[in-house]
């Protein structure tokens, strides 16, 4: 058993609970380490943010505890209570996206996946990288392979769609796959990436990373097991990327004429025997051409003018003929939904683009599936392919012009706007952050209104985008802050980091100085600090206090400066903490009862006791924090709030404990248990059972 005094045991030890800061148990526990570090240290130490930080802070505490019996107990004692590194007992088995049916030719790059996947390790991560340009194939060609090589791969075959997604948003999706949930899930990359090597070290896996637009956005998803063979796949080479490369080009046209018979049958083709050589031309070796052109081929589309340019691209000039067979109201639909790149279109956002009765839209996208112009996703929704789109576009331009485009991306955005002006109101009606905006969209529960939220965050996301480029700052920040729900809920920060980046600055330049600025500068700065990113975190912090300050917004100004306070506690700076907490204290003084805010005074003061307890716990000022916690805790009980009840509770419990009173924080563990009975809090369960078992463990 390794002796948790070593090196490696504390640096084990303190990088187990930094990544373990995704849910409030493991954030708990980070003030936790740095308060036992100050205490161990004997002066304040700055929280790592490196892994060369880490290394330090290790080797300073391995030394004060190797002369120092009382001060390794209480490290030792911390230890055991620390999740150590690890990973699930059971993982999920992931499989692959559907394979199509038909599928014909590619027999030397199968063959090359072959040799790749059997090659003897001997060090070497084995590796392909699958190139071609669009519709040519790629991601159906490693797709089918997988399919092919179930039994290779025992534990599983993972995949992500890495269009449009950042290395952290892809790593998360990939730990979801193997089973993980949110509250496991580090916040930063670099611990999930580490996290996702360790939970393949040992499996036989195979892992398809499609839509791959650089090396920079493959490598952290990357592992060097030896029993997991990776493919990834790409428009084009990519630079810098070390891999068997495995170029997919067009199929012969024997091959070409054989998937067309497939699809169609040998009648079809033989009644298209005049128009074959035609339509072959025109795909060019395409799969997606052929595909597409398949249910068209013994009656090509009647064009009424001539095309502006020939088509060069098959892509394009499948998409080309595809729409031209459309019904009108389905190519109208078509062309007003691609104007942007929705990640996914349901019937309900679709039809405010082209301004159509919802069923009639449901029709109308099915029809587009049937004729490869969108694809199905999950959850009844839809999708562009990226050259289809620019089809899409392209043609709305000449056929509706730049007003009618204008007015269907407006009606878009204005779709996800009342859907999250309705979500946020109906998740967290409390919150004088939510928009106080109508909508008339609204939900049965907040639980209903969070996930709603949750599973339309890329959109909204895109939707914030388009809003900024059509000049509308209003519903800019409106679209942004509607998304504190889902950020104080649920998380997604990874997701909504580009949408809170431009929303502040958006608030900056078109609301200087305001109550909005403030918040969205409050708002990504919640985010940043989730995401571990503190020292970005900081000056948005520090910016939302001072907008909030300069437009006389006396609780905001306050919960701007409570918050650079929790900012620094994750830090480890307890000191200045605490300076914050008393700041946040004396703004708030300034409220008078019949002033903006007064009602939410008690509860604003009794969360700002506790976070003062906090930082006094942090400094070792065990006697002082008991007090202020003891007082947050008897305004808690008294309006019956269970969920800050049962996290005072385990501030008190964690602080006694720290002065060796075991037997006064058994009870109030005992009533924190209790208190979450009814609550969806499995991870600070988790944790109070942890805090119990000293309690009653001789030591």
């Amino acid at each position: 058993m390794l002796d948790p005094i070593s090196l490696g045991a504390i640096g084990a030890v303190l990088g187990a609970v930094g990544s373990g800061m995704a849910n409030e148990a493991g954030k708990w526990a980070w003030e936790s380490a740095g308060g036992l570090v100050r205490r161990i240290a004997g002066r304040e130490v700055a929280a790592p943010g490196t892994p060369g930080e880490l290394d330090d802070v290790a080797r300073l505490v391995h030394t004060r505890v190797q002369t120092d019996p009382q001060l390794a107990e209480a490290w030792a004692q911390f230890a055991r209570g620390a999740r150590l590194p690890g990973v699930p007992g059971t993982l999920d088995r992931p499989c692959l996206p559907t394979a199509p049916r038909f599928f014909t030719d590619r027999q030397q790059a199968l063959k090359l996946l072959d040799k790749e996947a059997a090659r003897p390790f001997e060090g070497r991560p084995r590796l392909a990288l699958l190139h071609g340009p669009e519709g040519i194939g790629t991601s159906t060609l490693a797709v089918h392979w997988g399919w092919r090589q179930t039994a290779r791969f025992p534990d599983g075959q993972l995949y992500a769609d890495l269009d449009s997604l950042a290395p952290d948003a892809a790593l998360g999706r990939l730990l979801r796959q193997l089973g993980l949930p949110d509250e496991e899930i580090p916040p930063a990359a670099t611990d999930r990436a580490d996290l996702l090597r360790r939970c393949l070290t040992d499996r036989r896996l195979l892992l398809v990373l499609d839509h791959a637009r650089s090396a920079a956005q493959v490598r952290p998803l990357l592992t060097s097991a030896p029993g997991v063979f990776t493919i990834v796949v790409a428009r084009q080479l990519l630079t810098g990327f070390d891999a068997l490369r495995i170029p997919v080009g067009p199929l012969a046209r024997r091959d070409a004429t054989r998937l067309l018979t497939e699809l169609v049958g040998k009648p079809a083709i033989s009644a298209a025997r005049a128009t074959l050589p035609a339509v072959l031309d025109r795909c060019a070796g395409s799969p997606y051409a052929l595909r597409a052109a398949a249910p068209r081929l013994t009656s090509p589309p009647e064009r009424t003018e001539a095309p502006a340019m020939p088509e060069t691209d098959p892509v394009h000039a499948a998409a080309d003929d595809a729409y031209h067979a459309l019904a009108p109201d389905t190519a109208r639909l078509y062309r007003l939904a691609g104007l942007r790149a929705w990640p996914a279109l349901d019937a309900t956002t679709a039809a405010r683009a082209a301004d159509f009765d919802e069923t009639e839209t449901a029709r109308h996208l099915e029809d587009l599936a049937d004729a490869l112009l969108v694809e199905r996703t999950d959850g009844g929704r839809y999708r562009y392919r990226p050259s289809v789109r620019a089809h899409a576009e392209r043609t709305a331009a000449t056929a509706d012009g730049i007003a009618a485009c204008s007015a269907a991306v407006t009606r878009v955005v204005e779709r996800y706007r009342d859907l999250a002006v309705g979500a946020a109101r109906a998740a967290l009606p409390e919150s004088w952050r939510v928009p106080s905006a109508g909508s008339p969209v609204t939900f049965p529960d907040r639980g209903a209104a969070v996930a709603a939220l949750a599973a339309e965050a890329p959109g909204l996301v895109e939707a914030v985008h388009a809003a900024e480029e059509f000049r509308d700052p209003d519903t800019v920040v409106l679209l942004c802050q509607s998304l504190w729900p889902l950020q104080l809920k649920a998380g997604h920060h990874e997701i909504l980091l580009p949408a809170l980046r431009t929303g502040a600055r958006v608030a900056d330049e078109h609301f200087p100085g305001s109550r909005t600025a403030g918040a969205l500068h409050a708002q990504l700065a919640h985010a940043l600090t989730e995401l571990r990113r503190w020292d970005e975190a900081e000056p948005e912090a520090v910016a939302a206090a001072r907008d909030e300050r300069v437009a006389g917004h006396i609780r905001g100004h306050a919960s701007a400066v409570e918050f650079l306070g929790l900012l620094r506690l994750r830090q480890w700076r307890f000191d200045e903490a605490y300076t914050c907490f008393e700041e946040a204290h004396g703004i708030l003084e300034a409220i008078g009862p019949d002033d903006e805010g007064a009602a939410d005074l008690p509860r604003a003061r009794a969360l700002l006791e506790r976070h003062r307890g906090r930082a006094l716990r942090g400094q070792g000022r065990r006697t002082e924090a008991v007090e202020r916690l003891r007082r947050a805790l008897r305004f808690f009980r008294d309006t019956g709030e269970a969920y800050n009840t049962a996290r005072t509770l385990t501030d008190l419990a964690e602080t006694l404990l720290d002065g060796g009173e075991s037997q006064a924080a058994l009870p109030l563990i005992d009533e924190a248990l209790a208190a979450l009975g009814r609550e969806n809090a499995a991870y600070h369960v988790a944790h109070l059972r942890v805090l119990r078992e000293r309690c009653v463990t001789p030591q």
